[in-house]
């Protein structure tokens, strides 16, 4: 099995403890797509103790100090990926990407649905992006 390295070129966002900056982000989330990707804001947040949030190539992060970056969320025309930065670490991960996993989100219900309940439950508990650096 190959050794991939997310982002390992990338700099971790900048984290800020206030929310707004992602509810400016989801103000220019497309209509059709922003009571998904809304939800989505709601169930990570309730997940995280002591949050940080960013926003950095128009995607918005969810971590935390302690754990790094969780979380990244994508709002697209009639979607939102849920990428897990930790994924590989999850139990039983996504099996869309290689060391982040992620998923395709296209409504409310899916949102709520077990499964990627318990993915953002678990991907908030463990270390993620840039929990290694300083």
């Amino acid at each position: 099995m190959k050794n991939i390295k997310p982002l390992a070129t990338k700099k971790p966002p900048l984290p800020q403890a206030d929310h707004g900056i992602i509810d400016d982000w989801l103000a220019g989330v497309m209509p059709v797509i922003n009571p998904v990707v809304s939800e989505l804001d709601r169930l990570i947040r309730k997940q995280l103790k002591d949050p940080v949030f960013a926003v950095k190539w128009s995607k918005a992060y969810y971590g935390t100090p302690q754990l790094g970056w969780c979380i990244e969320l994508a709002a697209y025309h009639v979607s939102a990926n849920v990428v897990f930065l930790n994924g590989s670490r999850l139990a039983r991960p996504p099996e869309l990407g290689d060391e982040s996993r992620y998923v395709k989100i296209r409504s409310v219900e899916e949102a709520n649905s077990p499964e990627v309940l318990a993915w953002i439950r678990e991907s908030c508990s463990l270390p993620g992006w840039g929990a290694d650096q300083e």
